[in-house]
């Protein structure tokens, strides 16, 4: 799934999901569906999307116990996603266990889903991880520490910002997944992200994949929106 660009579904229920995407025709999308839109419609918006041979990141953030992550992820898999993602701050038996449950679910001859781990939110600042998670030591360093124990617990790679990306890489290896949102272009509102980069500078960084959402889907033209991440995210030149 690397070097993919995922349109974060922002959206309330499945009418508004088909509204957006009739927009794209036929292009085959990497979608992320979150969880405001899957406790509305469940497992069956999953069914819709893989309908239309669109690559799925159901992006439920697990955090509980390992027996019930286990069991969660073996369910989710069974929907033929292709990415999950678990909170890091979880712990490594938690994300053993959700490898297993993916394992588990797979279907016979299919791909597991990869799975990767949040680190830190974009919506997080430096002081609100010191002051509200007492976590005191530098952001970059419980990051870089979340996805060292991501990395040792088998998972295929994190969820972090932009601004993070090049010093994971640096520490853990190119072959681990860096996942990013907070994307937006020059011209967008930075809304409630704090750590936020262009897809220029992304890419700059090294990262697997970003993650886009309502700068692409409130747009007043998605499609058009689409087209101007996608080329900068690719380097191509209009």
């Amino acid at each position: 799934m690397s070097n993919s660009l995922i349109i974060a579904l922002d959206f309330a229920n499945k009418k508004e999901v088909d509204i957006f995407l009739s927009q794209f025709e036929q292009e085959q999308l990497f979608l992320k569906v979150g969880m405001e839109l899957f406790y509305k419609e469940g497992p069956s918006i999953i069914a819709a999307l893989k309908e239309k041979n669109h690559q799925i990141f159901l992006d439920l953030k697990l955090h509980d116990i390992p027996n019930t992550v286990k069991s969660a992820m073996r369910n989710m898999a069974s929907l033929g996603v292709d990415l999950v993602n678990v909170h890091a701050a979880g712990g490594i038996p938690m994300m053993q266990g959700a490898l297993e449950g993916l394992e588990a679910g797979t279907l016979s001859g299919s791909k597991r889903p990869d799975c990767i781990a949040v680190t830190q939110l974009t919506s997080t600042s430096e002081e609100q991880m010191q002051q509200q998670q007492l976590i005191n030591v530098p952001l970059l360093d419980s990051v870089l520490h979340y996805a060292s124990i991501t990395k040792e617990a088998g998972l295929n790679g994190v969820v972090c910002s932009t601004l993070e990306a090049g010093a994971i890489r640096e520490k853990i290896g190119t072959d681990f997944l860096t996942v990013t949102p907070g994307i937006r272009l020059d011209s967008d509102n930075v809304q409630d992200q704090v750590r936020v980069a262009t897809p220029k500078k992304a890419k700059e960084n090294g990262v697997s994949s970003i993650v886009v959402g309502r700068s692409i889907t409130r747009s007043a033209n998605p499609y058009e929106s689409y087209l101007l991440f996608k080329n900068e995210w690719e380097g191509v030149t209009q």
